[in-house]
């Protein structure tokens, strides 16, 4: 099989692997050929395959195994590249006018269960921010926030009145990883009356952890109002 001509890119290394298990040239359990081949069939250095292999092993079309080679998924991974969105940002795409309200800013102890999805000590103190997301003047989302500012000490100094913790922190606080759970729950009575909603009626939850490395970064329950939708492109 002839090699693309730019074949010495690991992008067009990966577009033509792709290629070859898209079409089946490369049943699934099929092994692969090793990247010693592969860099000798494209005329390129073992680490440009390398680097096409991790992309694709990591979208989880092939498994690497030591020892037992590399094969074609025979049930692929499709795994979703989840963006974190500026709330702000979200309102106003859909044709909306977002206003901010600052609840609350202060430290203190988070729950033993936040505590603990967060690896941290029950004793530890973290910022606590709460506030409220409006769209067209009518309330669209809770926030509460735990920020570990011993990872991001610039948190300290940010004026949450002016700017929202959720677009500061994608702004100034890189992250290596999260966790997200999506779910639905009856609003307490506290969320009922920030969302202008009857208590007990169905919201739509979404629970985030991000991290940089092994450090947590922060950790946020969004409570959205009534009639949300959330939309994912996987």
């Amino acid at each position: 099989m002839t090699a693309p001509a730019d074949a010495n890119s690991w992008q067009a290394i990966h577009a033509e692997l792709m290629r070859r298990i898209a079409e089946r040239v490369w049943q699934p359990g099929d092994p692969v050929p090793h990247e010693v081949d592969l860099a000798a069939e494209f005329g390129c250095a073992r680490a440009t395959v390398n680097r096409a292999m991790r992309e694709i092993a990591q979208a989880g079309f092939i498994e690497r195994r030591r020892k037992a080679g590399t094969r074609v998924a025979l049930n692929p991974v499709r795994r979703a590249t989840l963006e974190i969105p500026i709330t702000r940002i979200d309102v106003e795409s859909r044709g909306m006018a977002w206003r901010y309200e600052l609840i609350e800013r202060q430290f203190a102890h988070p729950s033993q269960i936040v505590a603990a999805r967060m690896g941290l000590a029950a004793d530890v103190r973290l910022l606590h921010v709460r506030a409220r997301h409006f769209a067209d003047g009518k309330p669209h989302l809770y926030e509460d926030r735990w920020i570990h500012t011993a990872v991001v000490p610039g948190a300290l100094d940010a004026d949450f009145s002016a700017v929202s913790a959720n677009e500061w922190l994608v702004q100034n606080a890189p992250f290596t990883r999260g966790d997200v759970t999506l779910s639905a729950a009856n609003a307490s009575t506290i969320e009922a009356r920030l969302l202008n909603t009857p208590e007990n009626a169905a919201l739509f939850i979404v629970e985030r952890l991000t991290w940089h490395a092994f450090d947590p970064i922060t950790h946020v329950r969004l409570v959205y109002a009534p009639g949300y939708r959330m939309e994912m492109t996987i």
